[in-house]
């Protein structure tokens, strides 16, 4: 239908699918709906390698594990409206029937981000033009999902755009935090965080483009890997950004627990998902890399304490303490100072909005809101060139802020001959990168740094901090492994800022990240660290997550999660 009059579309389809939600919740066997029992909490306790074992020799039956992690899954969503599309009946509860008893995941529920296909449902990324669409048939993920014995059974939330560290769209609402519902559960895979960190699944799959498995871990106190391109299958998806290219995006799993993470991106390699997806490397799980850093005696680990466009907030900079003071006494830790990483964030956005947001916004209805973040860049990109240099001037050499001027500079539409500049650049700073951690950053095996300045933002809150990404951003850029780590809680007794602070002494990009830092407000907020490894080495990269853990618990720091309501 023609804009202005597709708006009446766009509000019949919101209503529609919401409605459709209600109704296959309301419409679930009674086993949903009833309380937990003994059975329940006995397989809801077990890591899924022990459930897998279980269900092999008989002692559990598939549709058991099921119905535990549905039930909880719709306390989830009740508390911060985590799901999309209810895939367990119809659904689940017939795919269990023909699963593959021996593969490697034989019985275990999966949540997958509303952006993978699923057979039998729409993949609408939060837009309402791509509602009533079902796809015919699964896409590469689930197909190799399938295969391994998983069963999908929910898709979960994501902020329309896809470039947002909140989930909110007109189609499915606002996803929030289960900590606290007063702020975001992250982005892009928001409502994969708060259905695992609540204990409604053990794993779930997103993608990360900016930070979007690592973020949303770091905000709800979860585990996840950014995989390298390459690692982990991508095809069979829907996207905001199809063809974008510059920082490629990649699919990656999440969980509620670090032994759920190392088995399940084992087995979805040991499937040899190359020979499902032409864009994955023929790498198997290397187990003999695995096993070198975990048994390695001392690791050198470096710590970059800030990316020098937003320093950590007090309760990120004290998890990350809380590391490296307990590693210090059998690793060694080394200060770094990299190629630059307030280079790296301006390079990263020009690549990401080449187009100058024309991609996700060609997808919009007439009346459908944007994530204020994504509508920020929009906005900026779309000025005309005399009224966007004037303000580029004023912010330089009146307001003498270079690093918000440039970035904000960096957001236009490209042509193609300077989208290859931009991609030249990008394998120069890569370049850089390889050559400084082999000659200049003392033999460190992994990189410890925050995942982002802050804890959680509160609702709206990415309108002012949406260009405070670097911490994961860089690493997109790279296309380095990455993984997250849950560490301590927000303390509003140890984490205020100090006397006498002033946020206006800040760059653009870091005041609007610390407007939102409220220690009263977000005591007990979840806060995380971000292991960082070169390229394709998820393998090392999870080792040396085992290694933090169990140093941490050794010394009785470990994390405690949420415990999982009755």
């Amino acid at each position: 239908m023609i804009t202005p009059f597709d708006y009446f579309e766009h509000r019949r389809a919101c209503k529609q699918k919401q409605l459709q939600r209600s109704t296959r919740i309301a419409n679930l066997p009674s086993e949903y709906h009833a309380p937990l029992s003994t059975q329940d909490r006995h397989i809801l306790n077990k890591p899924i390698e022990e459930l897998v074992q279980d269900v092999q020799k008989d002692v559990i039956r598939p549709i058991d594990i099921l119905r535990s992690y549905g039930k909880v899954a719709l306390k989830a969503h009740a508390k911060t409206n985590c799901l999309t599309e209810i895939m367990i009946n119809p659904g689940a509860e017939k795919w269990i029937e023909d699963v593959n008893l021996k593969g490697p995941l034989a019985g275990i529920p999966v949540s997958l981000k509303d952006t993978v296909t699923v057979g039998g449902f729409d993949t609408s990324v939060g837009y309402s033009r791509y509602t009533g669409q079902p796809h015919l048939q699964d896409g590469t993920i689930v197909k190799i999902l399938k295969d391994a014995g998983a069963i999908p059974y929910v898709k979960t939330n994501c902020p329309i755009t896809l470039l947002s560290f909140e989930s909110t769209n007109d189609v499915w609402g606002r996803t929030t935090n289960p900590h606290n519902n007063g702020y975001s559960a992250g982005g892009s895979t928001g409502g994969e965080s708060a259905l695992l960190a609540f204990g409604g699944g053990r794993i779930g799959i997103g993608s990360d483009v900016a930070g979007s498995v690592r973020v949303p871990a770091h905000f709800a106190g979860i585990y996840s890997l950014r995989c390298s391109t390459g690692r982990w299958p991508k095809m069979g998806m829907n996207t905001s950004m199809p063809g974008q290219e510059g920082v490629p995006s990649v699919f990656s799993p999440m969980t509620r627990t670090l032994p759920d993470l190392v088995y399940f991106t084992k087995s979805m390699m040991g499937m040899k998902p190359w020979e499902y997806d032409h864009s994955v490397h023929p790498i198997p799980w290397r187990e003999d890399v695995f096993h070198s850093f975990k048994d390695q005696k001392s690791l050198r680990i470096g710590v970059m304490e800030s990316d020098g466009v937003v320093p950590p907030t007090p309760a990120c900079l004290r998890a990350l303490q809380i590391v490296t003071n307990c590693l210090s006494t059998t690793h060694t830790i080394i200060p770094i100072f990299p190629p630059s990483p307030t280079y790296a964030l301006s390079l990263a956005a020009s690549l990401l909005i080449a187009d100058g947001s024309r991609t996700f916004r060609s997808f919009f209805r007439t009346g459908e809101s944007s994530d204020p973040g994504a509508a920020q860049i929009s906005f900026y990109a779309s000025l005309p060139l005399p009224i966007r240099y004037l303000h580029y001037l004023w912010t330089k050499y009146i307001r003498r802020d270079s690093l918000w001027a440039d970035l904000l500079w960096a957001i236009k539409e490209r042509s193609v001959y300077e989208q290859w500049k931009l991609v030249a650049k990008r394998e120069a700073y890569r370049a850089e990168w390889h050559r400084w951690w082999r000659e200049e950053a003392e033999d460190v095996d992994v990189i410890l740094t925050v995942p982002n300045a802050t804890p959680a933002v509160p609702h709206g809150g990415m309108r002012e901090a949406a260009a405070s990404c670097g911490y994961t951003f860089l690493f997109n850029l790279l296309d380095y492994t990455t993984g997250i780590i849950p560490i301590t809680h927000l303390d509003a007794s140890l984490d205020a800022l100090p006397p006498g602070f002033n946020p206006s002494t800040l760059n653009g990009v870091a005041q609007g990240a610390y407007q939102h830092y409220d220690p009263r407000k977000m005591h007990g907020l979840p806060v995380g660290v971000q292991v960082v490894g070169q390229r394709l080495q998820e393998e090392k990269v999870l080792a040396v997550m085992e290694r933090v853990v169990a140093v941490l618990e050794g010394e009785g720091k470990g994390y405690v999660g949420l415990a999982i309501e009755d």
